[in-house]
């Protein structure tokens, strides 16, 4: 990932700790040029000082951007197999082996004992231009307000490549013109022949590991699935805290699919405006 950086940087990075690549069980690893790529690893750059302005208040936040050590020679083989017809996690590696992903910690982490952690899919439409057709944005500022604002902290984990589920903003685009025909949120991803959720939450398991540790902490989620998949990747103890906010007329029906298809909403959560 690094071969366009002055390889002079890239050992001054390392030297300095602000480098370091992160194997799946959470534990950091030797940087050498015979680095094993299939095994999932991550490179973990920074820390970087990032004040987020919310709500005209100065969030003081750690910023380490995060990717997969993944060869480019992975990367077409992830397209072919997608070209030739193996859907099957295939959006969703590849996604994963192109996204930078980042971590945004809050407080004091030699002090948590059960912090309060936000795994959060990106949304174009949502997080940046403010979309109303889902709950996204306000899902992410809620996340750092009340991280920032709880006596533990925490971090959020931005998964840069959930885009759609997992299916990329151009294949999204195309749900929604299926979306306006009347279809749900899930019955057009199976339009267009794709898996209602293809999310790979590997990457965010082992961010958490590296971070935090195996240990209790409480997860902002409303989905299920996402607690299930973290568990299948060795993190045992996860306290769920709904996280309901944004809701208003143009996204009910959306919200209302959501439910169906298992996340823990109930009628009153969205009935009415939030």
């Amino acid at each position: 990932m690094f071969t366009y950086i002055d390889p002079t940087v890239r050992e001054r990075l390392l030297d300095q700790e602000r480098l370091i690549i992160v194997g799946p069980d959470g534990k950091s690893v030797e940087a050498t040029s015979n680095l094993d790529k299939s095994k999932g690893l991550i490179s973990v750059l920074g820390p970087i000082p990032l004040p987020l302005i919310k709500a005209e208040k100065t969030v003081d936040v750690s910023w380490y951007a995060c990717v997969r050590h993944t060869e480019l020679s992975k990367v077409e083989q992830l397209a072919e197999e997608l070209r030739g017809g193996n859907r099957k996690n295939s959006f969703a590696n590849l996604a994963s082996s192109m996204a930078v992903n980042s971590v945004l910690i809050m407080g004091d982490p030699s002090s948590w004992t059960n912090p309060l952690i936000r795994v959060h899919s990106s949304c174009l439409t949502g997080d940046v231009l403010g979309s109303g057709r889902c709950e996204c944005g306000p899902q992410l500022d809620k996340a750092i307000q009340d991280i920032s604002n709880d006596s533990q902290g925490g971090f959020v984990i931005y998964m840069a490549g959930h885009e759609g589920r997992g299916i990329g903003l151009w294949a999204k685009a195309a749900t929604y013109i299926l979306q306006d025909e009347g279809e749900n949120t899930y019955q057009a991803n199976r339009s267009l022949g794709l898996d209602e959720d293809s999310r790979d939450f590997s990457d965010a398991a082992t961010l958490i590991k590296y971070f935090y540790g195996n240990k209790p902490f409480r997860l902002l989620t409303n989905n299920p699935k996402k607690i299930d998949d973290l568990k299948d990747k060795g993190l045992e103890t996860i306290t769920p805290i709904k996280h309901i906010i944004g809701v208003t007329g143009t996204n009910r029906e959306y919200l209302f699919a959501k439910k169906d298809w298992g996340h823990s909403l109930e009628d009153k959560d969205i009935s009415e405006d939030q």
